[in-house]
């Protein structure tokens, strides 16, 4: 066990995992940020909507030494997220730091001519809103202690058009990266920092929900294609998010806010 987030405690929202494919763990960004926290002494409450998958991040920490609780929460009730920040205070007495994970992608990938309302505020509600939520649920317990770090993830789809069918998603992470500036400016004064981080192609169990039907299901030809438009030739891992993320919420990045950071093995060289 590590001691960069010794006596910390982060809320981890997103912390249990989508399944994936045979061949790769059930390990998403939310939950290897859950477990990378951990093992650096944070204290966890992770939170996700389905409250087995959460139990799962939380075993996974235990069973290496770690301390971690569970919440159950849909981040787009408001009331749910006040519950959160509740529960963290009850449980831990303090909140250091909101890993803002939740992120969900359109039900039909399409243009906007063939997008129906619905599912544009399905996914800004949750994308988007949802972040608004958590963050007024957390930030008055984080400006009395005069400290806090929130770390929001977006995605490379804000700058960078590679899916242009998923033109919801992508709107929704652009939106996150100026929510993060906004909310960088107000809070710097108070103590509290916030940065945001934008993977690039990730090979974590939502791509095979999400981005496999743009390849007709075929996961081989999907995995080929992320790996090969990325100048270092291969994905990412959920681990890469994760330890990136340690860095920003740790006083290693105590200087630091109001930063986009891309995570994305040079796919942003290429140009937006």
């Amino acid at each position: 066990m590590g001691s960069r987030l010794k006596g910390k405690v982060a809320i981890v929202t997103g912390a249990g995992s989508v399944p994936g494919p045979q061949d790769r763990p059930p390990i998403g960004n939310g939950r290897a940020t859950a477990i990378v926290f951990a093992r650096e002494g944070a204290s966890i409450l992770a939170v996700d909507n389905r409250l087995d998958s959460a139990l799962e991040t939380k075993q996974m920490v235990e069973a290496e030494g770690g301390t971690c609780s569970i919440f159950q929460a849909d981040i787009s009730r408001p009331k749910d997220c006040n519950a959160m920040a509740e529960e963290c205070l009850k449980i831990y007495g303090r909140i250091d730091t909101l890993h803002n994970n939740v992120g969900i992608g359109p039900r039909k990938a399409c243009g906007i001519l063939e997008a129906d309302e619905e599912d544009w505020d399905r996914v800004m509600n949750v994308n988007l809103k949802g972040l608004f939520h958590t963050c007024r649920a957390v930030l008055p317990q984080m400006v009395k202690q005069g400290s806090g770090t929130i770390l929001n993830i977006s995605s490379v789809g804000a700058v960078l058009h590679a899916y242009p069918k998923l033109f919801i998603y992508t709107i929704s992470k652009a939106a996150i990266n100026t929510f993060t500036k906004c909310l960088a400016a107000e809070f710097a004064s108070l103590g509290i920092r916030v940065n945001c981080i934008m993977p690039g192609m990730i090979d974590s169990p939502p791509i095979y929900k999400e981005i496999l039907p743009l390849y007709g299901g075929d996961i081989e030809k999907m995995r080929k294609d992320r790996n090969e438009r990325v100048p270092m030739k291969h994905m990412g891992e959920p681990w890469d998010i994760a330890t990136a993320s340690l860095f920003l919420v740790s006083e290693e990045a105590k200087y630091i806010t109001g930063q986009i950071l891309a995570v994305d093995g040079g796919l942003l060289l290429q140009g937006g």
